[in-house]
């Protein structure tokens, strides 16, 4: 028998759960969060491996799904020095790279931005040729200043060899991780080329998270493979992801998703996500997360990059509660992975949303006790906690007409049994632990968008963005042998004739046994 072992590091607990090879969950467990992730994913192995009794050796699989991404963008920390390359002059020149950034992020990666001649117009065109001498002496005034390079060009992801070149110059000169669009953003410059510096600035980053998960698992033993999550529910090996860090930013409700599916076999359906701080819903469809059709911003910085269509509000189990004359005030403050020993409930002097639950019986916490709250303040809280994610829920359904909902996470406790608009509502077995099972379920996925010159045949734009999309499975992580296309989906193209396409191509495999 050999085993799966899926951890998902959240802002108040990291989860960690082990599976069969029929997907079963054998253990699962749940230890707060500490300052210093790497410390609190070892004691959530040392925990899971006790409650299960497998031995180290016979786990083949390794997944962490990881925030450490987004903390590390919102809170403008741990972050690498960027130089950027954008190949579009003379034209781009009226908005310049980190165009709208904020200051302190500006100031977090560095102003180390050049704009050179090259980049293509929508019909593959060059704007102007590539100027070597001019990316050679942009790398020799970085040298020294930057922890990695973002290569940006004008309609890449139409022809990649001006951006392939300046990858092959910066590694002459600086031998420094590069980052290129085309392989990230879609089209868009803008999104793209932010989507792309993120990336770069994210490689550090990412890097010292999986040494300490490897590190980790090494010392217990564990030979297993070890795999991230994406934000789209899939999964990509080590190498992969340390060059693609960006990807994982969205994991985290992805995965819950995907394991709320799982352990309750559903597959379409709401996914409430309760955590301690937050709530994220999500929309399942056909047992993965729905895209969004929007950019989504980071942070702050608009990117076009795939992310699961999540709504987050800031309600969790360690919400503050606070009165506000006849009514309270829900956060958006959260106790965190301080909520054993802030709570009331625990001992503490602060009044959580656990709190109110445990004070109208609307949950039952084994080590804790009904805090002496005034009846008429936990009422009132129950009341908004219910209101909250009734109307949330209500933003996120396709339609007017009741809907299934899967409630999952620790803090799931303090929801109500009963929501108007839902038709059903299931809290499944292992619910807390649901984003540390999608973490461990995962296939491995690569997905390509690019736009063809056509001449009027397009089966031959198709194979080729298809071949595309299994190749960049196999770089991910997936078994060869068992890559399929999944989709293949064409869209139009604006202000060109009929002969060019879109085509986007998604492709998905198993694990490497």
């Amino acid at each position: 028998m050999r085993y799966r072992i899926g951890i998902d590091v959240g802002g108040t607990n990291t989860d960690a759960v082990i599976l069969d090879e029929a997907l079963s969950v054998v253990a699962s467990v749940k230890s707060p969060t500490t300052r210093d992730t790497g410390e609190g994913v070892a004691a959530a192995i040392d925990a899971v491996l006790a409650a299960s009794g497998v031995d180290p050796a016979d786990i083949a699989w390794a997944m962490l799904g990881t925030t450490h991404c987004t903390n590390a963008i919102v809170e403008r920390r741990g972050l690498g020095r960027v130089g950027i390359l954008r190949l579009g002059a003379p034209a781009t020149t009226a908005v310049p790279p980190l165009e709208g950034w904020p200051d302190d992020l500006r100031q977090a990666i560095g102003e180390h931005a050049y704009l050179v001649a090259g980049g293509h117009d929508v019909d593959g065109r060059e704007i102007s040729p590539l100027d070597e001498r001019e990316v050679r002496d942009a790398c020799r005034r970085m040298r020294g200043e930057v922890d990695a390079v973002a290569v940006v060009g004008v309609f890449s992801p139409i022809d990649e060899r001006q951006e392939e070149r300046v990858a092959e110059i910066v590694a002459e000169e600086l031998d420094l991780p590069v980052s290129r669009s085309a392989r990230i953003g879609s089209l868009g410059l803008l999104e793209r080329e932010n989507a792309t510096v993120l990336n770069a600035a994210l490689m550090q980053t990412l890097r010292s998270m999986a040494h300490g998960f490897v590190a980790a698992l090494t010392a217990r033993g564990i030979t297993a493979r070890p795999y991230f999550g994406q934000n789209d529910g899939t999964l990509m090996q080590l190498e992969y992801a340390l060059e693609f860090p960006v990807l994982t930013i969205g994991c985290g409700p992805t995965n819950s998703i995907r394991g709320a599916a799982h352990l309750s076999g559903a597959t379409d359906a709401l996914v409430v996500d309760i955590g301690g701080t937050t709530t994220d819903i999500g929309v399942l469809v056909g047992g993965f997360p729905r895209q969004s059709a929007h950019a989504v911003e980071i942070g702050g910085i608009r990117t076009n990059f795939r992310m699961p269509d999540v709504l987050s509000v800031g309600l969790g189990g360690g919400t503050v509660v606070r009165p506000a004359g006849p009514d309270v005030e829900l956060g958006p403050d959260s106790v965190g992975y301080r909520l054993t020993r802030e709570a009331l409930s625990f001992g503490g002097t602060t009044t959580t949303a656990t709190d109110v639950a445990l004070a109208v019986g609307g949950a039952h916490i084994a080590d804790a006790v009904a805090p002496s709250l005034d009846h008429a303040v936990a009422l009132t809280g129950w009341a908004a906690i219910r209101e909250l994610l009734e109307e949330s829920i209500d933003r996120m359904k396709p339609n007017a007409a009741p809907i299934p909902v899967i409630l999952v996470g620790g803090g799931s406790i303090i929801a109500p049994a009963e929501l108007e608009g839902v038709d059903t509502l299931v809290r499944p077995q292992h619910f807390g632990a649901a984003n540390a099972v999608g973490a461990a379920l995962g296939d491995v996925a690569g997905q390509v968008e690019r736009i063809y010159q056509t001449d009027g045949d397009r089966r031959a734009s198709r194979r080729d963005a298809a071949q595309e999309a299994a190749e960049r499975a196999r770089l991910a992580g997936a078994d060869p042998s068992t890559v399929e296309v999944v989709a293949i989906e064409e869209l139009p193209v604006s202000y060109m004739d009929g002969q060019a396409v879109q085509i986007r191509a998604r492709a998905v495999g198993r694990l490497v046994a």
